[in-house]
C-alpha cells in the first residue's frame, strides 16, 4: 500500500522516497510495494522534512538532484532523528562523485540511475536489516549499561573469554572465520571485530551469501560496468569497493557458489577487483570476517567448499559458544529482553513467575540467544496477566522441563483424577488453555491457529482479548 504523509504507522517498514519525476517516482514506489514495504513519495526537500518532522520513516530513497535544495539536504534531515532511518542515494552518473560525499556524510549506500531493480530490493533490505541490529545494540547498550561487550551480553566464563580473544584479533588485518549454532550472535561478533580494530572509523559491510542469488551474488561483490549484463544499464560499484577500508562480512560463507568461490580465493590473494564486464581492475584494502553454522569440514569433505579457501579464511578463527554453555548469562538475557520488549512496547511492566522463571533456566535454547529473545517477546505479548507464568511459555520449554519431552500435537494438560469439585477447571479456562497450546503448535501464527481452532480470526482474537488476568 502507498501511504499518504501523516498517515497511521504500519509494523511494517515505511519506505520515504523523494523523487520528483512523477513517473520514475511512480516505478519505484510500485517496485517497492510489492516487495512487501508501505511507501511514501514526494517531489522535494521541503516535503520530505514535513514527513519526517511527522511520521515514522524507516528508510530514505531519495534522488541527489531535486528542484530546490538537493538530496544532502534531505540527508541533513534524517541525521536529526531518532532512530537515525536508513537512507540511500539515487545519482546520475554525472554526480557520482557527490554520491560518494554522501556516503561520508551518513549515508549508507548509493544507486546510478536508472536503477537496476533487482539490486534496489537488495539494497534497500541490507540497509534497513543493517539498521535495524543497530537499533537493537542501541537498546541493549541503554538497558544493561556497563553489561555489554558491544551489543553481546554475558559475563560467564566463555564469554570473558571470548571478548579477550576479540580484542587481540582485531588489531591483526588478517581474515577470520567465526563459526557456531544459528543464533548465537556471529554478526554481533564480527561487529565487535570491526569496533576494536584500527579500522572502526571505516565502513562495516554485511553480506548473507545464502540469501543472494548466485546470479547476482558476484555483482553484488565485485560491481558492474554499465551493459555487463541484461539490465545492467549503469555502472554500480560492488561491496568491495563500498567496504574499502573496513571490513567486509561475509555470512554464511559455506553456502557460496564454488565459482564465487575461485574468486574470492583470489581477491584474497591480491586484494584486486574486477567489476563485471570491467576492463580494468580496481585495488581494494578490506578486511574479510566470514562466519557460518554448518561444519566447514563436512562441506570440504563433500566437494561443497574449497579447502584452500578456507585455510585462507582461517587465518584467525573464532568459535562463538552455545548459550547452553553460558549458563550464568540466562537469567541476565531473559530480564533484559524482558525490559527491551517492555520499553519497545510501551506496554506495562511484566514479570516471571517463580515457575516460568525455573523452566526458562532449565531450558536447552537449542535456537540459542535468538531462540531465547523470542520466547520472551511471545510470552510478554500473550501473557494475561502481569506475571508471565508456566501456561505462557511454549509447550517445548513446558515438556522439557517436565520431563515429557517434546509434544507432537497440540494438547491440553490436565490434572490427573481430580479429587474435589474445586480442583476441576472450568469451561472457559479449558478453552484458554487449548487456545494457548494451539498457538503453541502454530508459533504464534493466528491465521493458522484459528484454521485449526475452527474459528474465524476475529473470534479468535476476541477470545484473546476476552482472557481474564486469572485464566490459567
Amino acid at each position: 500500500m502507498f501511504a499518504e504523509p501523516g498517515a497511521t504507522p504500519t509494523e511494517r517498514p515505511t519506505i520515504l522516497v523523494v523523487e520528483d519525476d512523477l513517473g520514475y517516482r511512480q516505478l519505484l514506489l510500485e517496485e517497492l510495494e510489492d516487495a512487501g514495504y508501505v511507501l511514501t513519495g514526494v517531489a522535494d526537500a521541503a516535503a520530505a522534512r514535513a514527513v519526517l518532522a511527522r511520521q515514522s520513516i524507516a528508510l530514505v530513497l531519495s534522488d541527489l538532484r531535486l528542484p530546490g535544495e538537493d538530496g544532502l539536504a534531505v540527508l541533513q534531515a534524517t541525521r536529526a532523528l531518532t532512530p537515525i532511518p536508513g537512507f540511500i542515494i539515487l545519482t546520475g552518473f554525472g554526480t557520482i562523485g557527490q554520491a560518494v560525499a554522501a556516503l561520508k556524510a551518513g549515508a549508507d549506500d548509493f544507486l546510478t540511475k536508472p536503477v537496476d531493480l533487482d539490486h534496489l530490493r537488495l539494497a534497500v533490505a541490507r540497509v534497513l536489516e543493517n539498521r535495524q541490529l543497530q537499533a537493537e545494540v542501541a537498546r541493549y547498550r541503554q538497558v544493561l549499561a556497563g553489561a555489554s561487550f558491544h551489543g553481546m551480553l554475558g559475563k560467564s566464563p566463555a564469554m570473558l573469554v571470548l571478548y579477550d580473544l576479540i580484542r587481540r584479533i582485531a588489531q591483526s588485518d588478517s581474515s577470520v572465520l567465526i563459526t557456531g549454532e544459528s543464533g548465537t550472535g556471529k554478526e554481533l561478533v564480527a561487529r565487535a571485530l570491526h569496533a576494536e580494530s584500527p579500522r572502526a572509523a571505516a565502513p562495516f559491510v554485511a553480506l548473507n551469501c545464502a540469501g543472494i542469488p548466485e546470479s547476482l551474488l558476484e555483482s553484488e561483490l565485485l560491481g558492474h560496468a554499465a551493459g555487463a549484463f541484461s539490465g545492467a544499464r549503469g555502472a554500480r560499484q560492488g561491496l568491495f569497493a563500498e567496504a574499502d577500508g573496513g571490513t567486509l562480512f561475509l555470512d554464511e560463507i559455506a553456502e557460496m557458489p564454488p565459482a564465487m568461490q575461485t574468486k574470492l580465493l583470489r581477491l584474497l590473494q591480491d586484494g584486486r577487483v574486477r567489476p563485471v564486464g570491467a576492463n580494468a581492475e580496481i585495488s581494494t584494502d578490506v578486511r574479510i570476517v566470514a562466519a557460518t553454522h554448518r561444519d566447514i569440514s563436512e562441506r570440504i569433505a563433500n566437494g561443497h567448499f574449497r579447502e584452500d579457501l578456507f585455510y585462507r579464511l582461517e587465518t584467525f578463527h573464532i568459535q562463538v559458544p552455545p548459550l547452553r554453555a553460558r549458563g550464568e548469562d540466562i537469567a541476565a538475557l531473559l530480564q533484559h529482553f524482558l525490559q527491551t520488549h517492555t520499553v519497545a512496547r510501551e506496554c506495562p511492566a511484566r514479570r516471571f513467575a517463580p515457575e516460568a522463571w525455573r523452566a526458562l533456566l532449565s531450558y536447552g535454547y537449542p535456537g540459542n540467544v535468538r531462540e531465547l529473545a523470542s520466547l520472551v517477546e511471545r510470552a510478554a505479548t500473550l501473557a494475561p496477566a502481569e506475571a508471565i507464568g508456566l501456561d505462557d511459555l511454549p509447550e517445548r520449554v513446558r515438556s522439557e522441563t517436565s520431563g515429557r519431552g517434546h509434544a507432537d500435537e497440540p494438547s491440553v494438560a490436565s490434572p490427573a483424577a481430580p479429587q474435589a469439585d474445586e480442583d476441576w477447571r472450568t469451561l472457559a479456562e479449558v478453552e484458554a488453555r487449548y487456545i494457548r497450546s494451539v498457538l503453541d503448535w502454530t508459533h504464534g501464527n493466528k491465521q493458522r491457529a484459528a484454521k485449526i481452532l475452527g474459528v474465524g480470526r476475529k473470534t479468535l482474537y476476541r477470545k484473546l482479548d476476552e482472557r481474564r488476568p486469572n485464566d490459567t
